[in-house]
């Protein structure tokens, strides 16, 4: 790693995470590693595409704070939209009233959807987004005609939120034991892991057509006239990024035009140019009927998440006493929906979609070289958003076991690569895999800096099993 001017000294910096291990509970954290002794990282700077902790140490952020900092740290010009937001209205609530920003910026991101997709009903995040379109496909089918439509069709292994409704809708089981029972009405079909497929291994169109019925399928069995939606990311990140074999998402959207149900596109890791569009669906050339988004749209300057819906929907909405009963006090902020204006700025004054586009080539290229290694078994994704599945045995794609993959990812890999100066993710929520998706700034350079931290750390992970 870099070092550079401490920034706490050794005391306060004893003292800060001291602070932390008593008082902040940490998000999907074991707390026990601290209260064992070890130190909170605890970053308290950021610039382009690197981060630095209270020790002075630089690190290059391959995750993108959270699939998130699509622009890079420290954009002057986001933090002095967001005060001069602040110095004319701080905060007024969407309910039943509008602001300029949450105006502008609904109009603004209208320009960017596929179709007719034109009416934005703002959250705060992801997860609240998600867990909006789910009620509103409910409502809307009430509406319409059709009460019993409500159950919700997803992929194994896929996230989707924490909320009740979203984390019913993810496909991860331990993410969700904890807190069940759930909301009924969810049911899971395979995912796009061709690496992994069981099913037509050879072919990776046939795979992703079989794929897309089993969708059908399970529309048939729960019975056409209950299902209501299907929520699918483009690119899944849980389990490693599985990009869509040719023609999966065509299919997709045949059949939910088919059994009439709605086809909800969760792009809030894959919007804002992860992929290399605004929306990634309009890269796969799919109109879906609802987006969901957040995360990149202030490049996570400000939290702000969206639900965007077709014109057909919205419809029975504006009629008579009909409304969404639906809201959130921090929807659509005034000052997050200005970061989020300068964001879309710097997006299209520096050209960061057609930055990922011209060089997601090379950095899938880089990340490829690892393939030399034992450990690594795939190299998959798009844009800027890679998954690396590790593997026991690479001839026969034998994965870990619970135990291994606890020594590997958590007891070495995770402390490893940030030693080494890299901030990624090291997953087992499907099978074993380092995620990257940093910011949309990365140039040859960091792209090399990656490959070479993993070698190196990857090549002594093998050493612990």
């Amino acid at each position: 790693m870099t070092t550079s001017p401490q920034y706490v000294s050794e005391s306060g910096a004893d003292r800060l995470a001291d602070t932390a291990r008593d008082h902040l509970w940490m998000h999907f954290t074991r707390h026990s590693t601290y209260e064992q002794g070890g130190h909170v990282p605890i970053i308290v700077r950021g610039e382009g595409a690197y981060i630095w902790d209270d020790q002075g140490n630089r690190y290059l952020d391959g995750l993108a704070g959270l699939f998130t900092v699509q622009a890079g740290h420290g954009r002057q010009e986001l933090a002095d939209a967001a005060a001069k937001q602040m110095s004319e209205l701080a905060f007024f609530p969407l309910w039943s009233y509008a602001h300029p920003t949450a105006i502008e910026l609904a109009e603004r991101l209208t320009h960017y959807t596929p179709g007719d997709l034109n009416r934005v009903f703002f959250t705060t995040g992801g997860g609240e987004a998600v867990e909006s379109a789910w009620k509103m496909a409910k409502q809307y089918f009430k509406l319409t005609g059709k009460p019993m439509k409500h159950k919700v069709i997803s992929r194994s292994v896929a996230y989707h939120g924490t909320p009740q409704g979203a984390l019913s809708i993810t496909g991860i089981p331990d993410a969700k034991k904890y807190f069940e029972p759930l909301v009924p009405g969810t049911h899971k079909v395979p995912n796009t892991n061709f690496y992994r497929a069981t099913e037509h291994a050879d072919d990776l169109e046939a795979f992703g057509r079989w794929a897309a019925d089993r969708i059908a399928e399970a529309i048939e069995f729960e019975g056409p006239d209950t299902v209501a939606a299907v929520f699918l990311e483009p690119v899944q990140n849980s389990g490693g990024c599985f990009p869509p074999p040719p023609g999966y998402l065509e299919r997709v959207r045949e059949i939910c035009d088919e059994y009439d149900v709605l086809f909800v596109a969760d792009e809030t890791i894959c919007a804002f140019g992860r992929i290399g569009e605004m929306f990634a669906m309009s890269r796969f050339g799919v109109t879906p009927d609802v987006i969901t988004t957040a995360k990149g749209m202030t490049s996570g300057y400000a939290p702000i998440g969206a639900m965007i819906v077709s014109d057909r929907l919205f419809e029975p909405f504006k009629q008579g006493h009909n409304y969404f009963a639906h809201g959130y006090t921090f929807g659509g902020h005034p000052v997050s929906a200005a970061v989020a204006l300068a964001n879309l700025d710097i997006f299209e004054r520096e050209g960061l979609n057609q930055h990922v586009r011209d060089n997601e080539a090379a950095f899938l290229r880089t990340l490829q070289k690892l393939s030399d290694l034992d450990i690594v078994g795939d190299v998959r994704g798009a844009g800027y958003f890679y998954g690396i599945e590790l593997v026991k045995d690479k001839a026969t794609k034998e994965t870990f076991d619970h135990d291994e993959s606890e020594r590997l990812l958590r007891g070495f890999l995770s402390k490893a690569l940030f030693d080494a100066g890299l901030y990624c993710r090291a997953d087992d929520r499907g099978d074993p895999v380092i995620q990257l998706a940093p910011p949309l700034i990365l140039e040859q350079a960091q792209f090399d800096e990656i490959e070479q931290i993993l070698r190196s750390v990857l090549t002594e992970g093998m050493k612990v099993l």
